[in-house]
């Protein structure tokens, strides 16, 4: 029997675009498909209505993960993505907006209060600023970390490196030291090959072979007649157990005598009563003794009685 659920199986996202495009009105500024899901792009002002608009109307109750994304040739070379679960459409979709390294986004804080982690990342990772987030401080780096490392512009090394100082007793700062060899890459093609030889290559270069070494006659290999009848000889033969095979020997005999049982009482379709033991009759309670009368004292004789 098929069970009915109120959620469909897979997402769909069969007319979903028209609806969603209809609803956001004047916030859109572009929705199209892309790998099955719908991605949807709204001015930066407008996020946290459209964002509230697709939670309170449409059911996308939970807000999955906030991402951001660096086109260092764009003019606002930013783009902040939300992306956004509805439990009981079984939907996904993804809404975004762009920004620049001075524009900041509005914050969706008043929305769901798990964005305030999500927006300190993307802070922390690209330096978008978060207009209204009351704690946007880094969160994956140090607090006194210069830069942003997604950032595409950002050096692959860095400039400094940090480390705890035991005679300062705090962390301090550094240039990097790059004490590793092989740190210079050239990012050739690897199936190319470098120019030059790498470590441990030079064991490899050996001369060629001016004249491989080859069989004349089969005799020369160790074949022939004599060896395939050696090969052909088991491998078993003169071992006991090929010595002594022979028919199968019968079961033995028990080793220890069971006592035969006593017949059983009664029909056999009277399997309670066969089988059950007979209940002993509750014993007789004796009696209690009863007990003698106690004997009464004599009156104490008065003095004047003789």
């Amino acid at each position: 029997m098929a069970t009915l659920h109120s959620a469909p199986r897979f997402t769909r996202i069969d007319g979903l675009k028209d609806t969603l495009s209809a609803a956001l009105g004047d916030h859109l500024v572009e929705a199209h498909e892309e790998h099955g899901e719908l991605l949807l792009t709204v001015h930066r002002a407008s996020i946290a209505d459209a964002l509230k608009l697709l939670r309170d109307n449409h059911d996308y109750q939970q807000l999955m993960e906030i991402a951001g994304v660096d086109y260092p040739s764009r003019a606002e070379r930013f783009e902040v993505v939300y992306m956004l679960l509805s439990l009981t459409k079984n939907s996904r979709i993804m809404v975004k907006c762009s920004a620049s390294e001075d524009t900041p986004v509005p914050t969706v804080t008043t929305l769901w209060p798990n964005a305030g982690w999500l927006e300190r990342e993307v802070f922390d990772m690209y330096g978008v600023l978060f207009d209204g987030n009351t704690d946007l401080r880094r969160i994956l780096t140090d607090y006194g970390f210069e830069g942003h490392p997604f950032r595409k512009d950002f050096p692959l090394t860095g400039y400094v490196e940090l480390r705890y100082s035991e005679d300062e007793k705090r962390v301090v700062y550094e240039p990097v030291e790059l004490a590793q060899d092989l740190r210079q890459f050239d990012f050739m093609s690897p199936w190319e090959g470098a120019d030059y030889v790498l470590p441990g290559d030079e064991k490899a270069a050996t001369p060629p072979v001016d004249e491989p070494k080859t069989t004349e006659k089969p005799s020369d290999t160790g074949a022939g007649k004599a060896t395939d009848k050696k090969a052909a000889e088991k491998v078993s033969a003169g071992a006991p157990a090929e010595e002594d095979g022979g028919e199968d020997a019968p079961a033995p005999e028990p080793t220890e005598d069971q006592p035969a049982r006593a017949k059983r009482k009664g029909k056999t379709s009277d399997t309670a009563k066969a089988t059950e033991p007979k209940k002993k009759a509750p014993a007789k309670k004796k009696p209690a003794a009863k007990k003698a009368p106690a004997k009464r004292k004599a009156p104490a004789k008065k003095k004047d009685d003789k």
